[in-house]
């Protein structure tokens, strides 16, 4: 039968033990109280304390009960201590990380990564992320060297180098970084002219402002590493904006008439010197043709004077008909000097060897023979008959 059925005895089978003390018709919830106490003492059981037992003394038992309630709370207490102590006792590294260990607040170690173990309420762990590149980035307005306002905008890339001196050294690295970057970009654009900040030297003005930005931070000692500085953009107030495009652009004109200018002189600096080269060498072998043709004058001219000295008359001779040789080559005319009398003889060969080349022509139409070249003993039979012809004219005239 159960313990709540009715017409039941429930007193014997309320686990509660609520029956007697409730008139045995209630059938309400159970006490909270009653069951709080109930587990107390079993715990004070289990801990090796003395639970509270039912009959005897009701004062005896209500103290005995709260005095084992009251050590349950302690040790419930020291349970959840020693797990905490555990769970604070150990702490995990990531490999982007390093920890800095304080100990009563004094610099203890620096951690690696993995699993590490500290003194919970005395150790303090400051986990600092080394590897990841972190950005800052400046902007403002500044005086250049030769007394021009130039704005600025500035990105600074750095991580963390030291974790000991990022969490002990500066109160606040970000900020001290801030002001490092405005002190190193205000001093080298004041050591700039204008130009050079907003044209050629705006690269260089870059690794200027990072090496003075590094040494400020070691100084300073931040425990930052700067890993690049990026110049984004130089420009100058906006109340002169128009004036310095027209200068820019003016300046791109004269850097393009300068590269015209360095490509028409690349073109013909190498022609002139090619020319030149080529005159120099026809110079040098002209100058060595002249010398050889000296030489062989001079060789053929003491060859004729040993020949001279030898035979005088018949060297003479051979001189003045080489000469005419030379002279008459290139004529078509002939001057016969005979010795019968005072008058030269012309012999118009032009006019023979025009005949003679209309007769071998009439030849040829005719079925011929002939080529096309001057009979040379025709021409030779006509010479000689016009020279006996005018000989016997010249004795019939001194006749």
């Amino acid at each position: 039968m159960a313990w709540n059925e009715p017409g039941g005895n429930r007193n014997d089978n309320d686990p509660w033990g609520t029956g007697g003390g409730r008139g045995g018709n209630d059938q309400g919830p159970p006490d909270l109280d009653e069951a709080l106490k109930k587990g107390l003492d079993k715990l004070n059981r289990l801990l090796g304390g003395k639970g509270n037992k039912s009959g005897g003394n009701g004062g005896s038992s209500s103290s005995g009960g709260g005095a084992g309630g009251f050590g349950a709370i302690l040790a419930l207490a020291a349970i959840i201590f020693a797990g905490y102590v555990i769970f604070q006792s150990f702490y995990t590294v990531n490999e982007q990380e390093r920890a800095v260990v304080l100990r009563f607040g004094e610099f203890s170690r620096t951690e690696t990564p993995g699993l590490r173990f500290k003194v919970p309420l005395i150790d303090s762990v400051y986990l600092v992320r080394v590897t990841n590149v972190r950005n800052a980035e400046s902007t403002g307005q500044m005086l250049t060297q030769d007394e021009n306002l130039v704005s600025v905008d500035l990105q600074v890339q750095y991580r963390v180098g030291d974790a000991k001196s990022y969490v002990l050294n500066v109160r606040d690295s970000n900020q001290a970084l801030a002001f490092a970057t405005d002190s190193a970009l205000r001093h080298e654009v004041g050591s700039s002219t204008l130009d050079d900040v907003l044209t050629e030297g705006r690269a260089e003005l870059a690794v200027r402002v990072e090496q003075r930005l590094q040494s400020f931070l070691e100084e300073y000692g931040t425990g930052l590493t700067i890993v690049r500085v990026n110049v984004e953009s130089t420009q100058p107030p906006d109340a002169v904006q128009d004036a310095f495009r027209e200068v820019q652009r003016a300046r791109e004109d004269e850097q393009q008439v300068k590269e015209e200018a360095e490509t028409y002189r690349n073109k013909v600096v190498p022609e002139a010197r090619g020319r030149a080269q080529r005159l120099t060498e026809e110079a040098a072998a002209y100058k060595e043709e002249v010398i050889e043709r000296a030489r062989g004058e001079t060789s053929r001219f003491l060859a004729v004077l040993d020949v001279y000295q030898t035979a005088p008359e018949v060297t003479r001779e051979r001189m003045y008909i080489q000469a005419l040789e030379g002279v008459l080559s290139n004529t078509s005319k002939v001057l016969v000097d005979t010795q019968s009398s005072d008058n030269m003889m012309y012999l118009p060969l032009d006019r023979l060897t025009n005949r003679s080349g209309a007769n071998t022509g009439n030849q040829n139409r005719s079925g011929g023979s002939g080529s096309g070249d001057v009979d040379i003993k025709t021409l030779s039979d006509q010479v000689i008959q016009e020279l006996r012809g005018r000989q016997d004219s010249g004795v019939r005239r001194s006749r």
